[in-house]
């Protein structure tokens, strides 16, 4: 803003030393003094009020809340998020945007969560929240509108929302919406550290290799053969697998009727299948489909 304060209102000449001056003079520099005073005080308070501060001005609190304000054009450097350690819950929790966008749990049971204080629609909320399953047995439920990104997810029934996990550990996940939560997109932040939600057993063979049912994770320069047992739609079988190169067939056995592997049994894979996954869909009541989707999520069975 512009000043009002005006310095050149005081006659710093007058009075004049050495003859009588008339008070008029006198009077209109007090005026004038006191005038700029009054500007001072209240542009100063002005700026106490709006003003974002290192540290609190004398004799009040520190309350930097910017109020939706845009900030632009700035580098950023050696900054944080607010960590809202929730402790050991079960049962519905809440979590409030506005606490901070990083909040962690440990489960003392089966869990359902939910979301408060999103910001409107417009503007882009990410939050994390990382939970602790100490069960097997503690399964996580998100909100509903938690429907963008769900394919995929190891382990979430997309029909109930309902993640069922396969080992105890941490379970992170990042959250985002930009229309105030009428939808939420999701991601696993720590699906590449390990194995996200199976066991971390790895098997790596020049030839061909059998794998029993509960062998998810591996890696071969040769045909992989795996028996798949049937499960809950959204059940995931991860390939690992990065010396497959084009025409490799990866073949899976399915023990029951109403199983299938897309169209077809064998899977051949028309480049490097590293990451490639594979995906159980029910498409009708008691019948299930599975399909190998590929780094970039195109089906390529």
């Amino acid at each position: 803003m512009t000043s009002n304060i005006n310095p050149n209102d005081i006659d710093g000449t007058y009075p004049v030393a050495g003859q009588d001056n008339n008070s008029q003079g006198f009077r209109d520099n007090f005026t004038n003094t006191q005038t700029n005073f009054q500007y001072a005080a209240d542009e100063i308070t002005d700026l106490q009020n709006k003003a974002v501060l290192k540290a609190a001005l004398t004799g009040t609190s520190l309350d930097n809340n910017m109020q939706g304000s845009l900030l632009y054009n700035v580098q950023l450097q050696q900054t944080t998020e607010t960590a809202v350690p929730l402790g050991t819950l079960s049962g519905t929790v809440t979590l409030n945007f506005a606490a901070g966008s990083y909040q962690t749990l440990t489960t003392s049971g089966p869990i359902t969560l939910g979301f408060s204080n999103l910001p409107a629609a417009g503007v882009e909320a990410t939050w994390i929240v990382s939970v602790t399953v100490a069960n097997t047995a503690h399964t996580i439920t998100f909100p509903t509108a938690v429907s963008v990104n769900t394919v995929g997810i190891q382990g979430l029934n997309t029909s109930t929302n309902v993640l069922t996990v396969a080992a105890v550990g941490i379970y992170s996940f990042t959250f985002s919406t930009n229309n105030g939560g009428s939808t939420v997109n999701i991601a696993e932040v720590n699906k590449q550290i390990q194995p996200f939600n199976n066991s971390a057993e790895t098997i790596t063979a020049n030839g061909n290799i059998s794998l029993a049912t509960t062998t998810t994770v591996f890696s071969a320069t040769g045909n992989i053969i795996g028996n798949l047992t049937p499960g809950a739609t959204g059940q995931i079988k991860t390939f690992v697998a990065a010396n497959l190169s084009a025409g490799t067939t990866a073949t899976v056995y399915v023990p029951s009727a109403g199983w299938k592997i897309g169209n077809a049994g064998n899977i051949t894979f028309t480049a490097n299948g590293q990451g490639a996954t594979l995906q159980c869909i029910q498409t009708s009541a008691g019948n299930y489909d599975w399909f190998v989707i590929g780094n970039n999520g195109t089906t390529i069975s």
